[in-house]
């Protein structure tokens, strides 16, 4: 490994390691066994086969968020969506999942999940184009988007699309059908599997094709990368349009492969997470798979932690909350680590704020 590399994965190791020894500070000001309490996480997310199964459910549409996230970066773009694009893809994968009977699994599944991609490159389209086009800021448009999909998503699991059967008074469409069904095998959820794929499949295209250079051309320097002949407002749209599908497919596959169905709520601040993945990643497609298999660890293993050692389960948040900080801010590890700055280990937005 390079000098180079070992800069960029030192400085999230690090602030692993800060906000883990911060969280065991506060667990103990609390009155309670900061060992007790990380075994128990440990234990829950990584334990047993059940263990492991609810690890990588909540890993994958981590990981689908954490690449929306990165992809943008790499453009210098900054896709606050994630959350908007991955409901527009979960309740329009619902809709093809039970709307449609007849339908054999080799068809059926693939249909549902490619729905659920297009509603989300459709949703990260629009801020792209706008972008391009008239100027308007990434992060403001996303944001708005948010707001809409959130209403739209709620609107049609409570009204067009609601599960009416018996007396179910909540908003939520009905169970998709078992052809549409993303399987699990033991405890591997093929959805995982998909998550991981599509990660390498992100960094070979960002690395290994033409497009992919044109990306970072952007993301270093637009105006340079213009002046060489890369059509930037083209690269701009697609790359959020491309972020959009990412986030999309995640919610289509927590749709059909965990939830069954889609209910209003149940998926509120899985896109927001992507945010803390990419950081974490540093934007790396790889990194994404870690990042998203520790946080997922996190979460799966909260509610055992709690039973056990009686620390709130909020305290996972607050280490979450401390990673991203570090990594945010890595003047912080530069100084503990006594790093000189360079723009190696810095994770640059470029373009994207600004202008």
């Amino acid at each position: 490994m390079t000098r180079s590399a070992l800069r960029s994965v030192s400085i999230p190791l690090t602030a692993v390691v800060l906000g883990l020894v911060i969280g065991a500070l506060l667990i103990t000001v609390q009155g309670n066994s900061a060992g007790t309490a990380y075994r128990a996480l440990i234990d829950g997310g990584l334990g047993d086969a059940d263990a492991l199964l609810r690890t990588l459910q909540k890993a994958t549409p981590l990981i689908f968020g954490g690449l929306a996230v990165a992809v943008a970066f790499k453009a210098g773009l900054f896709n606050i969506g994630g959350q908007g694009q991955l409901l527009v893809g979960a309740v329009f994968a619902a809709g093809v999942g039970f709307g449609i009977d007849g339908l054999p699994a080799i068809v059926h599944l693939p249909l549902a999940l490619v729905v659920g991609a297009l509603a989300g490159a459709i949703w990260g389209g629009i801020a792209g184009v706008l972008k391009a086009t008239s100027g308007a800021h990434e992060v403001i448009v996303t944001i708005m988007l948010n707001f809409v999909a959130g209403n739209l998503s709620d609107w049609l699991a409570a009204s067009p699309w609601k599960d009416n059967e018996g007396t179910n008074i909540i908003a939520r469409t009905p169970l998709v059908a078992p052809a549409a069904e993303i399987p699990t095998v033991s405890w591997m959820p093929i959805g995982f599997l998909l998550a991981a794929a599509v990660a390498v499949a992100c960094w070979f295209v960002l690395q290994r094709t033409t497009y992919g250079f044109e990306v970072r051309s952007v993301g270093f320097n637009r105006h340079a990368a213009a002046y060489a002949g890369v059509r930037v407002r083209w690269v701009m749209a697609s790359t959020m349009m491309l972020a959009g599908m990412l986030a999309g497919l995640g919610g289509a596959v927590e749709t059909l492969g965990v939830d069954g169905r889609f209910e209003a709520g149940v998926n509120a601040g899985l896109g927001f997470e992507g945010i803390t993945i990419a950081l974490l990643a540093r934007a790396n497609p790889i990194g994404v798979i870690p990042a998203g298999l520790l946080v997922g660890v996190m979460e799966a293993g909260a509610s055992k932690m709690q039973f056990e050692s009686g620390v709130a389960p909020e305290i996972i948040d607050v280490i979450q909350a401390l990673i991203l900080l570090f990594v945010a801010a890595p003047v912080i590890i530069r100084w503990l680590l006594r790093m000189r700055s360079g723009d190696d280990g810095q994770l640059q937005l470029g373009a994207g704020w600004g202008s």
